[in-house]
């Protein structure tokens, strides 16, 4: 009998309860069930699609699977190992495994730093690495994403959305991780500029072997690069398949919902 193969990222029974600030002042302060038993598996080298209208739960993903927040209850495991159970120490070298994207690429990267600075920085962060080797790999890291290596002096502002994205995917890039969390990493891009960002991803998960945990309100988006869909709505997953499937056969309400929006949007 073949022994099973572990996921790359594997998420169980995920749960996230936030308290807000007391309505009484002898009453229990109120919660928000931001996510309630949420399980998905990411394999080395495919991507998931996690997808959702604002407060869905969908970001909350994010920030539990890269670490950035604690689970009320529930595990994150990244090659078998609990990422809430290491220590900070741990953490921060585990960290060069998985990276993250964000939704504003001009929000998140610095406008005091030059591109070679805000490259590079992951590398600071996780390893002893001499300048000279550090400017190598953002270099490195910028032919990658279809940038030239006379763009590292320049600053965040000198360059357009679309190329501000490539800068952060680049960032992200750099320490080679096996999994990178996309919160939502075209939104904020012209619809001409979308589609070239996610093909980018896609040619970069086909040279280094990435997987994406790729997030989006946009069902069309997440259909573009990944393997598996799961849809997100009130904190829990309602429905899961391949895109071909959702695209095909929605069963849940929700699902009919979003997939009617995208057939409305325009150019669908």
């Amino acid at each position: 009998m073949t022994p099973t193969k572990t996921p790359l990222l594997q998420v169980t029974d995920l749960v996230r309860h936030y308290a807000l600030p007391r309505e009484k002042l002898l009453g229990p302060p109120p919660t928000v069930k931001a996510l309630n038993g949420v399980s998905f598996e990411v394999q080395a080298g495919r991507s998931v699609g996690i997808v959702g209208e604002s407060g869905s739960g969908k970001s909350t993903i994010a920030r539990l699977v890269m670490a950035l927040d604690k689970p009320t209850s529930g595990s994150v495991k990244l090659e078998g190992r609990e990422l809430h159970a290491l220590s900070k120490d741990e953490l921060r070298t585990a960290r060069r495994d998985f990276q993250m994207v964000f939704q504003d690429p001009y929000g998140s990267l610095d406008p005091r730093q030059t591109v070679a600075r805000i490259v590079a920085e992951p590398l600071e962060a996780l390893a002893q690495v001499s300048r000279k080797e550090q400017r190598e790999r953002a270099a490195e890291s910028l032919a990658a994403v279809g940038l030239r290596p006379t763009d590292l002096d320049k600053y965040p502002h000198e360059f357009s959305g679309g190329q501000r994205q490539r800068i952060a995917i680049a960032r992200a890039l750099i320490t080679r991780p096996k999994l990178i969390v996309a919160d939502e990493p075209v939104s904020a891009l012209d619809v001409s500029v979308q589609a070239q960002v996610l093909n980018l991803m896609q040619d970069l998960q086909q040279q280094f072997g990435i997987s994406y945990l790729l997030i989006s309100h946009d069902l069309a988006v997440v259909t573009h690069l990944c393997d598996e869909v799961c849809v997100v709505f009130k904190g829990q997953i309602v429905e899961r398949g391949t895109p071909q499937k959702l695209f095909a056969n929605a069963q849940h309400p929700y699902t009919r919902t979003l997939l009617g929006a995208v057939l409305q949007a325009p150019g669908h």
